[in-house]
């Protein structure tokens, strides 16, 4: 049973990853919709017998700067989205299928956590759109996502085996989980602030790709990434809190400076920094954004090289 159920788990992942492909290729395709210079527009000589006043006024000035009169959600990025979705509820299934065949919840090593992280992630992205419209990072998110379970499954799948007994222990539901719904608020944090520097460039300079005068401004995409990076640093919060909690079950001390442990603390400075410098000592621009892009890549050393390299308490890579 255990066999079938790990033969379904990879197939499931296996055909998310293909979905997942073709997603990125439509996200792709909308953006390359977006760069082309009469992508939505109206043609001006078209118009400009027939209106006058303000409204040519302002409409001229539209599209003189290539920003859509109309801009509709194209096919592409329909497909890509309905493609997201298709390849997500496959990626979840994944994740149960591997859940149901080792018997406990499958993120105590580094393939089962990449499995569950992009899962979430992806999961994330989608459910934020209830709330903003952030497709623009579909290409982002989605080949993100991508890349790293083709990295997991390379490199870090392992068998289904039992579980260590320090893992043994609902913190680990608890602690793990949370961490992970940080790391996604980060990710799409990290999105937003790449956004943003690319689009802060352009109206600065006048250059860049064209597909972001169809984005919103570069402040718009600022405020938007503190505050998903606001929800992601509470979650981190507890993340630190829980994990010393359960060190003091497990080992007897709440804080035993391990490898594992000051990453966790430092990429929580690194965001309080982050957090406090923009709200206190008016970081704004590209200086906000580097930190969030830093953060984030504190993030994934954290996971990748400290869990690979680095020998300690927290060593579970299952590697």
């Amino acid at each position: 049973m255990t066999e079938t159920l790990v033969q379904y788990s990879n197939l499931a992942v296996y055909s998310a990853m293909a979905v997942y492909a073709l997603s990125f290729i439509a996200f792709t395709l909308d953006l390359a919709r977006r760069a082309a210079p009469t992508s939505g527009l109206v043609e001006a000589p078209a118009l400009e017998g027939q209106l006058a006043g303000s409204t040519k006024t302002n409409l001229l000035t539209r599209i003189a700067t290539d920003v859509p009169v109309n801009n509709r959600s194209s096919t592409s990025l329909r497909v890509a989205m309905a493609l997201a979705i298709v390849g997500w509820a496959l990626h979840v299934g994944s994740v149960v299928f591997r859940g149901l065949a080792a018997g406990y919840v499958p993120w105590s090593n580094m393939f089962g956590f990449s499995l569950t992280a992009t899962a979430i992630i992806v999961g994330v992205f989608l459910a934020v759109q209830f709330w903003q419209d952030i497709r623009y990072l579909g290409a982002f998110i989605i080949g993100f996502a991508l890349l790293f379970l083709g990295i997991a499954n390379v490199n870090f799948y392992v068998d289904v085996v039992p579980q260590p007994p320090p893992l043994q222990s609902a913190w680990l539901v608890i602690h793990v989980f949370v961490a992970i719904l940080g790391t996604s608020f980060f990710a799409l944090g990290a999105g937003l602030s790449f956004m943003q520097l690319l689009q802060s460039r352009r109206e600065d300079s006048g250059k860049g790709p064209r597909f972001l005068k169809t984005l919103p401004s570069a402040l718009h995409l600022e405020n938007l990434a503190y505050r998903v990076v606001l929800i992601g640093f509470v979650f981190w919060t507890f993340t630190l809190i829980a994990g010393a909690i359960w060190a003091q079950r497990a080992w007897g001390r709440y804080w035993g400076w391990d490898t594992k442990e000051v990453w966790t603390f430092i990429i929580w400075t690194i965001y309080a920094g982050y957090i406090h410098a923009r709200a206190t000592r008016g970081w704004r621009g590209a200086r906000s954004a580097w930190l969030a892009l830093i953060g984030f890549a504190a993030v994934m050393f954290n996971f990748t090289i400290v869990n690979l390299f680095f020998k300690g308490l927290h060593s579970y890579s299952g590697l």
